[in-house]
């Protein structure tokens, strides 16, 4: 049997644990890379589609290099990546970071856009093209929080060249928080809830006054109203809606698209 001694039992550890630093897999091949050459191999994944590859050449590459060009650049190429991986919690907070650190940064209001596209898109998930279900129909919180970014976007750089685009989403995110409110209205007319129908149809008609969902809004106000026997604001109520939409579909019995309303335009 052989036998050893302490301190021969010492040396075979030590080879051990110094073997297991040389496996392949514990070898870093960018260990000798500058900040370019980082930066360029993680462009390289993005352009081939590997966010993932892209994200960790890119953290690695603020890690060893955190002040310059390249680091504010892999800041902001690291929330378009988990933007692009369907992230968009990661991508929120990546924006959000960027904005902290670089207020006036030449692309802060890139970074403001991006984030406002990460939260417009947050509840839509993977399937949402192959369902009827419009934003409109999920809980508002996300588009409000959009809104509120495309705003500050907007206010911040309005001359910005994603500013109009913005314009047009916070366009479409009143029309669909608009809407929502309707729905609301609705599910409680269905059930013979007419003081809160009125109480959400007025609401929507107060905050998105030019919304298309006004509409819709004023007539669950008459049907509400002659519900409870409320005539007088039945008739007031019709008539505001008679002046505002002389031809509206409501008359004759809603609209007979299946379509969502946000697919019109």
């Amino acid at each position: 049997m052989a036998r050893f001694t302490l301190g021969s039992l010492a040396v075979i550890g030590a080879l051990l644990l110094g073997g297991c630093g040389l496996l392949p897999e514990q070898i870093d091949e960018t260990a000798g890379w500058n900040a370019q050459k980082l930066y360029s191999e993680a462009k390289n994944y993005m352009a081939e589609g590997s966010y993932e590859q892209a994200i960790k050449l890119f953290e690695k590459l603020e890690a060893r290099f955190p002040y310059g060009r390249y680091a504010q650049q892999a800041q902001i190429e690291v929330a378009y990546a988990h933007y692009k991986s369907y992230e968009p919690a990661l991508a929120i907070a990546a924006a959000d970071r960027f904005i902290k650190l670089h207020p006036n940064h030449p692309n802060a209001d890139y970074m403001y856009y991006l984030k406002g596209l990460a939260t417009f898109n947050e509840d839509l998930g993977l399937l949402a093209g192959l369902s009827n279900q419009d934003l409109s129909e999920r809980d508002p919180k996300a588009a409000q929080e959009s809104f509120d970014t495309f705003g500050q976007l907007v206010n911040r750089f309005p001359s910005s060249r994603y500013a109009e685009d913005a314009r047009q989403r916070m366009q479409y995110l009143v029309n669909s928080l608009a809407q929502h409110e309707v729905h609301v209205a609705r599910y409680y007319y269905k059930r013979g809830a007419y003081v809160a129908t009125i109480n959400r149809a007025q609401a929507t008609i107060k905050t998105y006054p030019n919304a298309p969902a006004t509409e819709e809004a004023l007539f669950m106000l008459v049907k509400s109203y002659d519900a409870l026997g409320m005539n007088d604001l039945r008739d007031d109520a019709e008539r505001v809606m008679r002046k505002n939409f002389p031809n509206s579909v409501y008359y004759a019995g809603g609209p007979k698209d299946g379509r969502p309303w946000w697919q019109l335009w």
